[in-house]
């Protein structure tokens, strides 16, 4: 079985991965809360507060001193519930309702943002919406067909800020490693590339960061076979093999990069390892101001990424 666990003694050199999470090796980092970039108040949308992600980026919504618009979204039509988050009720509606009610949203609340933590199958039905009635929004949401996520707000001239990734030092890791790829390609031409990554076993789809993060790996002359990648789900694993922490199985993000030379002489390893939700939510809402800012001036741009965010000082 694969292992990342250390050994109580030296590694040995046919060890394929080196230390990962509690024992050795980069510790799992602990999840702080954060600053924002300046005092900002206008209203929110989140659209997913069933799910924990979207939970989350509420709850740091009401923490930044954020207007919370008290309505949500599920994908099941008879939904009869509320949830609380801070002092604000907010009340949870089937699909069938969605385009009344977001009509209704954008007469009360003309500068609202919404914020999209809903599921793979909804990203562009979701946006096609929002850019119909002219709500500009940060797709949190993974999946769906990103060829058109793109083309529906360039067609609408709607804003949005789309990025799967919203954890501001991993999108500034990510942009690195693609400079690295462009400034150095083929630098490491032979070498062998192992993936690992593990979250919470409810992702059910390949981790995108990691998709990036090889690409740009790929760019360096290390071609490599996405079947190939170790992904681990099992919370037995994570615990064990992986290492981490036990309050944090129900959300995380680790990833291992392993490059080994063809003679195995010579290793590199990259990893970057995610407790908790909180550098995801609070990404969210440092885009959702960014975004904010962008359709208050009336900018020309209409579509961004976290990295535009990051460009504009937007890190703690």
């Amino acid at each position: 079985m694969l292992s990342l666990r250390p050994p109580h003694t030296t590694f040995p050199r046919t060890s394929q991965w080196l230390r990962w999470g509690r024992q050795g090796g980069a510790a799992a980092p602990h999840c702080l809360g954060a600053t924002g970039p300046g005092s900002v108040s206008f209203p929110i949308l989140v659209n997913g507060c069933t799910g924990n992600m979207g939970l989350s980026v509420a709850e740091a919504a009401v923490l930044r001193g954020l207007h919370l618009v008290p309505v949500s979204f599920s994908s099941r039509e008879k939904v009869k519930r509320t949830i609380q988050v801070g002092q604000t009720d907010i009340r949870i509606y089937g699909p069938s309702a969605r385009e009344d009610v977001l009509s209704s949203v954008a007469d009360e609340f003309p500068d609202v943002i919404v914020l999209d933590y809903t599921a793979p199958d909804s990203v562009n039905s979701n946006a096609e919406l929002y850019c119909k009635l002219g709500l500009p929004f940060v797709m949190g949401t993974t999946g769906g067909n990103r060829q058109l996520l793109y083309k529906s707000v360039q067609d609408s001239k709607n804003y949005a800020l789309i990025s799967p990734q919203m954890g501001k030092q991993v999108v500034a890791f990510v942009a690195l490693m693609r400079i690295f790829g462009e400034q150095f390609p083929g630098a490491y031409s032979g070498y062998h590339l192992e993936v690992l990554e593990s979250h919470q076993a409810s992702k059910k789809d390949t981790s995108g960061t990691a998709k990036d993060v090889i690409a740009c790996f790929e760019k360096l002359g290390v071609p490599y076979d996405m079947n190939k990648m170790v992904k681990i789900r099992d919370p037995e694993q994570q615990l064990e093999m992986v290492g981490v922490p036990e309050e944090h199985i129900e959300g995380h993000a680790f990833h291992l990069y392993h490059l080994t030379s063809s003679d195995d002489s010579v290793s590199f390893e990259f990893q970057h390892n995610v407790c908790g939700r909180s550098i995801y939510a609070e990404g969210t809402i440092d885009a959702a101001i960014f975004l904010h800012r962008k359709v208050q001036s009336k900018d020309s741009k209409r579509i961004y990424n976290m990295e535009d965010v990051l460009r504009e000082g937007y890190m703690r």
